[in-house]
């Protein structure tokens, strides 16, 4: 079979999720993303009650998803915070219950160390931390704890960067991978996601997404999350739900600078899109 690629270093770094196993630089792998809130900026309230949350990951992971991402709190900008206790109300019993029935890979959205360690108890493969370990000090000792793997967010309070942007966010990959490492987290349980909306503005987002190729030379997996958000809704000027196509331009571009996974509401779209981009860019084959 004759391989195409752009990208010709295939470099496959595989990580371990209990019993699940994915080897990143292989493929794309699809995060389906489930917000168990009633505050989201794309979904808040459609999959608040556990029976419409489950309803949900099932059609995502029918569609090909995965990674379920689970989140019982927004991050939107101008969140409200909510107790520990009533984050743990939302996503333990989605969590348990898409654990007892469907095989993907579930990852929690949490900053609190407590809430990580029950989402694991419950059946939790993966932390994503939006502070990169850089908040909650337990964070990355329930990880190493429970050897589960972390995506370590870059994130920031403003959006003033005195240096290059680029290079800040580096240097603050670099300070959370000290912490994993400290802990006693493997290097090898470590995915970095560059935190498009998050302490930057839209013209900074735009500038990440098209140096994402620099973030990827410290080596680890990267993860893109880039679906639906307020930088694609100023370009296009759509609401969230009507921003498909600007995610799925976000993916491709983020594949052909060597992202591993997207984050993403809209499954099968993004699928495709990954589908023809590893063929193009990866040198998959096909047919």
């Amino acid at each position: 079979m004759q391989k195409y690629g752009i990208r010709r270093e295939r470099i496959i770094k595989t990580i371990h999720f209990g019993d699940h196993v994915i080897n990143c630089g292989e493929r794309t792998f699809i995060m389906g993303i489930l917000n168990v809130t009633p505050d989201s900026f794309s979904d808040g309230g459609d999959f608040f009650s556990v029976e419409n949350a489950v309803s949900r990951a099932k059609e995502m992971i029918a569609e090909g998803a995965d990674i379920i991402d689970i989140g019982g709190e927004s991050s939107r900008p101008g969140h409200q915070r909510i107790t520990q206790d009533e984050e743990l109300k939302r996503v333990i019993p989605v969590i348990q219950k898409l654990s007892e029935e469907t095989e993907a890979i579930l990852s929690l959205d949490t900053i609190r160390a407590e809430v990580a360690e029950e989402g694991i108890k419950a059946g939790i493969h993966i932390l994503n931390d939006i502070w990169g370990l850089q908040q909650d000090p337990g964070m990355a000792f329930i990880a190493a704890k429970y050897k589960t793997p972390v995506i370590l967010m870059h994130n920031k309070i403003g959006n003033d960067y005195e240096n290059d942007i680029v290079e800040e966010i580096i240097a603050f990959f670099k300070k959370s991978i000290d912490i994993a490492l400290n802990a006693g987290i493997s290097e090898n349980m470590l995915i970095l996601d560059p935190g498009i909306g998050f302490g930057k503005t839209p013209h900074q987002n735009v500038e990440v997404m098209t140096r994402l190729d620099e973030i990827k030379k410290l080596g680890f997996p990267l993860l893109l999350a880039a679906s639906r958000k307020s930088t694609l809704g100023l370009i296009l000027d759509l609401p969230p739900k009507e921003r498909v196509e600007g995610t799925l331009t976000t993916t491709v571009l983020g594949i052909a600078q060597g992202v591993d996974i997207v984050r993403v509401h809209d499954i099968k779209e993004n699928l495709r899109a990954a589908k023809v981009a590893d063929v193009l860019i990866r040198g998959n084959t096909f047919g």
